[in-house]
């Protein structure tokens, strides 16, 4: 399903440098949510996502973006949608 997955959405993707306030913000959110063990490029993924605007994310992996509470929308969109 990975694999499939990757082969949709491989000209979609690009690439975004973390930046210190990133980082910054990363330590923020495992502190936030520390009972629940986030994964720490699903945190990165949230931290650039709040910088960017960036309101929709692509993940097999959803557990964490649930968890967290972005401080831009009041949840991410999480894409594809059919896994939810």
């Amino acid at each position: 399903m990975h694999a499939q997955f990757l082969d949709l959405a491989v000209e979609e993707f690009e690439r975004v440098d973390l930046l210190p306030a990133d980082v910054r913000r990363m330590a923020e959110l495992v502190r936030i949510c520390q009972d629940a063990r986030l994964d720490p490029a699903d945190v990165s993924v949230v931290a650039i996502a709040e910088r960017l605007n960036v309101t929709h994310i692509a993940t097999l992996d959803r557990r964490d973006f649930t968890l967290i509470r972005p401080r831009h929308v009041s949840a991410l969109t999480l894409l594809p949608e059919a896994l939810g």
